[in-house]
């Protein structure tokens, strides 16, 4: 048996949780919404990286889908709530394979089922519009992770891609951890400052996760995480679920960009124009540059690393597809998971460390999460603080 077979064998078994696809917003982009355009019970190659044929080639057996909007969205809250309706729409449409999710049981059910578990995940505090009330809404539509930011600050958290603000969390921030932890809705610090997570870390009693980050020590991007954050995941309980984007994870991929995104400036253009006089420049400066190609080996290199510092009791997979333009060979789409095991199971890892990897590590965590809840449920009421009571 290859370890390509053994990694199908071991899926079969323990399949893939995976903490963050974007697949969503991709249909709100590509399709408004329309579910007879891009069908996924069909396979969608060239339109999309995720569909049902290629879950389950790949896998999955649970898939938080982000319910992302853009913090420059004129009302994120109302975006939210439709991306939350895509979901759902989703789940209906695709009873046979998809399974609602809210709980760690309810994704041992699906499994049991051979169905695909179904969580959601918000992506940035601005979701929220700074409302407890509004965090404790989207937990009561079914979202059991958020992200406190996106690429941009919020008003009580740095994000890891702007100017630092607030230093971390503010009052209101560690509020909003605490709620969320009440709640047992767990705190995502992928996106967010090394001085956000430090802070989140100390504010929460509850395991946190990396719904999609890599190890800052192996790529030095501001989205990965630091060694020292992840040395306190054992203390936390938390899992860091590693991204497989080219610009996070290969360093090559990263100087490339910053090369490519100073092209654009040069030539007097924003670095995320999408316009016909921009693709234009950039294709231009790729036909001269070529880009950089990830490969399956560098996801593992992050894996091992984050294995040595954090353990293998607190690491995941993330892979953020339909979220990323460019994904690493081998792992081109949701369908890629087996390549990174039997990468993993060459290096020496053995079927129970890939079992934890893939579904043990992050099942525990959201059902660690509700623990807490349940315990700080029968000792608090639900926080109405304001950010203008605590922050202003």
């Amino acid at each position: 048996m290859t370890n390509l077979d053994e990694a199908r064998a071991l899926l079969r078994e323990f399949p893939v949780v995976d903490g963050h696809n974007d697949l969503p917003w991709a249909l709100r982009e590509k399709a408004g919404y329309d579910l007879d355009r891009l069908d996924i019970a069909g396979h969608q190659h060239g339109h999309l990286h995720t569909d049902i044929p290629r879950l389950r080639e790949g896998g999955v057996g649970a898939q938080y889908w982000s319910v992302y909007v853009p913090a420059e969205q004129p009302d994120p809250v109302a975006a939210t709530l439709e991306q939350i309706d895509c979901v759902r729409q989703l789940l209906d449409r695709y009873q046979a394979d998809l399974a609602p999710a809210l709980t760690a049981a309810d994704m041992e059910a699906a499994r049991g089922e051979g169905r695909i578990a179904s969580l959601m995940g918000a992506e940035g505090g601005h979701s929220i519009a700074n409302s407890l009330g509004t965090l404790r809404g989207l937990y009561a539509l079914g979202v059991r992770y958020m992200t406190l930011t996106h690429n941009s600050n919020v008003d009580w958290a740095d994000s890891a891609t702007d100017t630092p603000k607030a230093n971390g969390l503010t009052a209101f921030g560690r509020e909003v951890v605490r709620e969320m932890n009440r709640l047992g809705m767990l705190v995502d610090l992928s996106h967010v400052a090394p001085s956000t997570m430090r802070d989140a870390l100390d504010a929460s009693t509850a395991p946190m996760v990396f719904s999609h980050s890599s190890a800052r020590a192996v790529c030095d991007h501001p989205r990965n995480i630091p060694d020292d954050v992840l040395e306190r995941l054992p203390a936390n309980g938390g899992v860091a679920m590693v991204t497989f984007v080219p610009k996070f994870v290969l360093q090559a991929a990263v100087d490339w960009t910053a090369e490519a995104d100073e092209n654009m400036r040069a030539h007097g253009l924003h670095h995320l124009d999408t316009t016909a006089e921009a693709m234009k420049v950039h294709r231009a400066f790729e036909e001269r540059t070529p880009r950089p190609i990830a490969t399956v080996p560098v996801i593992a290199d992050h894996l091992d690393h984050m294995r040595e510092v954090a353990g293998i009791d607190h690491l995941g997979i993330g892979g953020d597809y339909d979220g990323t333009a460019f994904t690493p060979d081998g792992l081109s789409d949701v369908s890629g998971y087996p390549n990174l095991l039997a990468e993993l199971l060459d290096r020496g890892w053995s079927k129970a460390d890939l079992a934890k990897l893939t579904w043990q590590n992050s099942v525990r965590v959201l059902g660690a999460a509700e623990d807490v809840a349940r315990d700080l449920r029968s000792k608090q009421a639900p926080s109405n603080a304001t950010i203008e009571s605590l922050d202003g």
